[in-house]
């Protein structure tokens, strides 16, 4: 029998960063040992329009589609994302089966000059979503936000060499390349709500391989999982797109889950806040009646995608 299995994932210092995390995880384990796990590489829509804005190349499953379409077709027997780039609806045939324990999901301010956010006045802020754009904006409307894309150095880098005054960026992703020494200021989550799953690595397989399910069940954290279902189950609700101002974060206390959500109407002028609590056996419920709760409230100023 070949006990050999391959991992899917992007090719960004980041990503195998993650997918490195996961093998070791597995082998710890002692199911595999390393010679075992073979890594592949897989370039995306996502890293091939890499100056782009996300909606303009299509939207959400970017950073996720071509690896999904390997593991489909059984070329790889494991893919591993970064939860917050994959949509809330799950790709027919494929289940996540591992959620892997939560980094920090705080956003940071990254800047050579500043030492701020506040510092900066009107200086030009780079930014990778309209939901951060917004968010920035209540902070300090004279800000000039400017599309950033690329991987977390190659933002550093831009910033560095002055072409942004600052940023904001993921802190788990520079928590995890050791560059936090960046990030001059971090945002406690009640004052800048991150996209649901920041922070979460997700590891997919197909849903009738129970081998590679049994192997990943195994490595997977539950207290991330109950936060990570109640985070995407209120994006499903909402029935948002790749271009919806949307933050979402949920945090597990004992045996109950808070779940704090944020939504910026569809012309961006008004913003709506729920803060709710439910029980953590029903994660999903809890982001059910948050997501249906802000829907209310947003009544006719945000329209539902699908």
């Amino acid at each position: 029998m070949n006990n050999k299995i391959t991992i899917g994932s992007r090719g960004s210092k980041l990503s195998l960063a993650y997918v490195n995390k996961v093998k070791d995880l597995i082998c710890n384990q002692q199911i595999l040992n390393s010679e075992e796990i073979a890594i592949e590489t897989i370039k995306t829509s996502g890293d091939l329009f890499g100056n782009k804005k996300i909606s303009e190349i299509g939207g959400k499953n970017l950073f996720c589609k071509e690896i999904e379409d390997k593991l489909i077709k059984k070329e790889i027997d494991i893919a591993v994302h970064s939860l917050k780039d994959m949509d809330s609806i799950e790709t027919n045939g494929l289940i996540i089966q591992a959620y892997i324990k939560r980094n920090d999901p705080r956003e940071s301010f990254v800047s050579k000059k500043f030492e701020k956010l506040s510092d900066l006045n009107n200086g030009k802020i780079g930014s990778s979503s309209r939901r951060r754009e917004l968010q920035l904006k209540l902070m300090n409307k004279n800000l000039k936000i400017k599309t950033i894309r690329g991987n977390v150095d190659t933002r550093i880098s831009k910033i560095e060499n002055g072409e942004y005054d600052g940023a904001i960026l993921a802190l788990a992703g520079l928590k995890t390349l050791n560059l936090e020494n960046y990030a001059k200021q971090v945002f406690s989550v009640e004052d800048f709500i991150p996209t649901a799953g920041q922070g979460i690595i997700a590891v997919q397989c197909r849903d009738n391989d129970e081998r590679i399910k049994n192997i990943l069940k195994k490595i997977n954290h539950s207290e991330t999982e109950i936060c990570a279902l109640a985070e995407r189950n209120f994006l499903k609700t909402i029935g948002g797109d790749c271009d919806t101002a949307v933050g979402c974060t949920a945090n597990l206390n004992k045996d109950k889950i808070d779940l704090k959500a944020q939504l910026f109407s569809d012309d961006g002028k008004k913003v709506f806040n729920v803060f709710k609590s439910g029980k953590s056996n029903e994660p999903e419920l809890l982001g059910k009646l948050a997501g249906e709760e802000i829907l209310k409230k947003s009544a006719k100023s945000f329209t539902k995608k699908r």
